[in-house]
């Protein structure tokens, strides 16, 4: 098992077992800078990310807030299909503008001018939807925008986690349908996949029990505002 990759889904695995997103938003770039192809970052991420939110959504699925997931099924979904077929045949970069935007999400509470954009934004969710799809289908960094709109919500810790939890895993489905669909060859080892999923169960138990319990839900925002600038910036550093 190569220690960078263990390294890096570890440091993954903890950002998301706290917001809902990271394993796949952080792990993606980090492994194309470490060498590795888009399609081999995405059978090793998947998995996991789809564990970690199995278990979130387990813990707390009487909290989901299901109008807006059945909107993501309805118009994020096609689109991260779609465009996952594209980015498979080409190498689209569009880390710049995602980063700028989550700068921006994350201070609204800062700057009043900034959060009566987003929220006139936001009223056109199903835009924002749409535009979400095509980003991760082709980057991966889908999550990003995801954790943005949800923040906006305003709903409490747990809800806004098992709600990202919700879509991020419908993410990493449909994903990996498609990639059996269109029959993309890689090189999977079965026994390293059952290793890293082991390690994110692991951290996920341990994160759950030393950290996430332990933010209340004022301090959880507060925290989800910085999650968010740490992203955008590194977006942007990664774009530059």
């Amino acid at each position: 098992m190569p220690l960078d990759i263990l390294l890096v889904i570890t440091a993954t695995s903890v950002i998301q077992s706290i917001f809902g997103v990271g394993v796949l938003l952080f792990g993606t770039p980090l492994l194309l800078l470490l060498g590795y192809d888009f399609l081999a970052a995405l059978v090793v991420l998947l998995p996991i990310s789809i564990a970690i939110n199995v278990l979130q959504i387990i813990k707390h699925h009487n909290l989901i807030a299901l109008h807006f997931v059945k909107d993501v099924l309805r118009y994020t979904i096609p689109l991260v299909v779609i465009f996952l077929f594209i980015a498979t045949s080409g190498n689209i970069n569009i880390g710049l503008l995602v980063g700028a935007f989550l700068v921006l999400v994350a201070l609204k509470d800062v700057v009043p001018k900034i959060n009566s954009t987003l929220i006139l934004m936001f009223r056109y969710e199903r835009i924002y939807l749409a535009a979400m799809g095509i980003i991760h289908g082709m980057t991966n960094l889908g999550g990003s925008l995801l954790t943005a709109i949800v923040h906006g919500k305003q709903y409490p810790k747990d809800q806004s986690r098992v709600t990202i939890a919700v879509c991020y895993a419908m993410f990493a489905v449909f994903q990996i349908i498609t990639l059996l669909f269109i029959k993309a060859e890689y090189d999977i080892k079965y026994a390293e996949n059952v290793t890293l999923l082991q390690l994110a169960v692991i951290v996920f138990l341990l994160t759950e029990e030393l950290v996430y319990t332990r933010i209340d839900n004022e301090k959880y925002r507060r925290v989800f505002a910085l999650f968010l600038l740490a992203s955008g910036v590194l977006l942007l550093v990664k774009s530059l």
